[in-house]
């Protein structure tokens, strides 16, 4: 498989059993040669290694750099200083979401914004016309992931930066085994955890050093299609699967992604703000009367008609439970509600669920 874009991790990855698959253009570990329930364990239990370099790195520099970027997301960027980052949304004009992305401030007049999969960088460069300011994507700047209950203490051990101080989305720059990297108070996961960005050249020694020495803690590298159990349980939607250009934050509950105060304009301003309360779909959960995970896209049905369907769903093995992701009709999203999941392989009764169906008040993440 060629991808235009190559990680420096990707000799690793195939050591590893992974044929490697596209994502974002870039060729990425979906499975390794193991069970993918040992990695779920591992994230949960102690922690998980994950090569996310596949996000997509851009820099904004210069004296516009944050009214641009502020013109470009839901965020008010006027609140976020260096240091700090938000999870914002990138709408259309129309206030479709056609983007999420990740702003960190990095000093002044430099902003970085990691994105994933959606058109980020083409409204970004729509919105920075006749600016001062500098948009450059940098693909020798790769991102590693370690995330479970164990990353803090293991990165402790191996870096100057008073870790157990660093809040949730702070970011600063250190060293880790002697080696120049941003350490980052994010994840994917639901559970506390830390991004590393580093240069190419040197991403593989710090990928080698964690697991090397924490292996005896019990981290090992985990594959995208961990990432895609975990995230559903910790109700974290991924573009375009759980939400696209024809969904608004409101629909996708992430109405707390929209600054309420924010004086700048931004693209989709007046339009989102027009279609609050006229939501056609809400983002709500569920628990399957099943003993593995439904099939993706199943319909749901309550007496006999379709309300909704599934859009990301997982079995865990350590809760025994199925959980999924879903779309609803807007009156439907409620607890406790009986409905029927009906996919081409699975037929099920099944619970309407709040979100997130672990750790609904999100304390591992954020304490």
């Amino acid at each position: 498989m060629t991808s235009p874009r190559q990680s420096a991790l990707a000799s690793r990855h195939q050591a590893l059993g992974s044929e490697l698959s596209d994502w974002n253009g870039m060729g990425v570990p979906w499975e390794y040669g193991r069970n993918i329930n040992e990695e779920y364990e591992a994230v949960r239990t102690a922690a998980g290694l994950f090569d996310v370099s596949g996000l997509k790195k851009i820099h904004v520099c210069g004296p516009d750099a944050r009214s641009v970027l502020d013109h470009v997301c839901t965020r008010d960027l006027t609140k976020v200083y260096p240091g700090r980052s938000v999870y914002a949304l990138i709408l259309t004009d129309e206030a479709g979401i056609t983007d999420d992305c990740i702003m960190f401030h990095i000093g002044p007049n430099d902003w970085l914004m990691v994105h994933a999969a959606g058109h980020g960088m083409e409204q970004l460069q729509k919105s920075a016309k006749g600016k001062d300011v500098s948009i450059y994507f940098d693909d020798d700047l790769h991102d590693i992931s370690l995330q479970g209950p164990k990353a803090l203490k293991f990165l402790d051990q191996f870096t100057p930066l008073a870790l157990a101080e660093l809040k949730y989305f702070h970011h600063a720059p250190t060293t880790l085994f002697d080696i120049d990297c941003l350490i980052s108070r994010t994840g994917y996961s639901g559970e506390r955890g830390y991004e590393i960005f580093a240069k190419a050249d040197v991403i593989g020694e710090l990928w080698d050093n964690i697991l090397d020495k924490g292996n005896s803690m019990g981290i090992i590298p985990c594959s995208f299609n961990c990432i895609d159990m975990i995230r559903v349980e910790a109700a974290l939607l991924f573009y375009p699967y759980d939400m696209t250009e024809e969904n608004t934050p409101w629909e996708m509950g992430l109405g707390f992604t929209v600054s309420k105060n924010k004086v700048a304009d931004f693209r989709g301003k007046e339009a989102l703000h027009a279609a609050r309360g006229k939501e056609k779909i809400k983002t709500f959960g569920l628990i399957a009367d099943c003993q593995t995970a439904v099939d993706a896209d199943a319909d749901i049905f309550v007496d006999g008609k379709k309300v909704g369907r599934v859009t990301a769903p997982m079995y865990s093995p350590l809760l025994k439970k199925s959980f999924a992701m879903v779309q609803l009709q807007p009156s439907l999203a409620r607890p406790g509600i009986k409905v029927e999941v009906r996919g081409p392989t699975i037929k099920c009764s099944a619970v309407t669920h709040a979100l997130p169906v672990v750790d609904p008040d999100k304390k591992k993440r954020t304490q």
